[in-house]
């Protein structure tokens, strides 16, 4: 039997085939490859985008009772958002306990209504009334099912003794090309 790797006295086949190790080389960079991605590309860092507004004073910490949602308005009326004290720790968080946190209560996959849809026990936001999608508030109002792609737009909250002020959203509001 011939080798295939080596050319034939025809001339008709030159290294046509790879050897085992040759294989096994480039299929394990071409699996590197797909985990890994190529350096270079799908590395591009996202910023997400702040709109800040005039620091609004919308509620006092002792006036919120553990997961129970207090609506207010900001930065203007048209916009009803939810504040919530979680009592667990949550990304963008404020308090003694960074378990204070605000959002837009709106899908972000098709505008559909949140506001009604706290669940105390997952710390959570949904299920949407159009597809189903549910947002962690532990998690800066990360979509944890559903059809939404991006998170919930959170409020960037302050506080200052026992007063609780809003001074940007981040993220936009479902709808809008700018928050205003």
């Amino acid at each position: 039997m011939e080798d295939l790797n080596t050319e034939k006295k025809e001339g008709c086949l030159t290294k046509c085939l790879l050897s085992r190790r040759q294989f096994l080389l480039s299929g394990g960079i071409a699996t590197a490859t797909i985990f890994l991605g190529l350096p270079g590309f799908g590395t591009r860092e996202v910023e997400a985008v702040v709109s800040e507004y005039p620091r609004t004073k919308i509620g006092k910490l002792s006036a919120l009772k553990q997961d129970v949602p207090v609506t207010f308005e900001y930065p203007t009326k048209e916009f009803k958002n939810m504040l919530v004290k979680l009592g667990v720790p949550a990304g963008g968080g404020v308090g003694p306990k960074k378990d204070v946190v605000a959002f837009n209560p709106v899908c972000t996959h098709m505008g559909g209504p949140l506001d009604k849809a706290y669940h105390a026990e997952y710390k959570a936001l949904g299920q949407c009334p159009f597809h189903q999608s549910t947002f962690d508030l532990t998690r800066h109002g990360m979509i944890i099912c559903g059809h939404a792609t991006e998170s919930l737009p959170q409020i960037q909250l302050d506080v200052e003794g026992d007063d609780i002020y809003a001074t940007a959203i981040i993220g936009l509001v479902f709808g809008r090309h700018s928050n205003l």
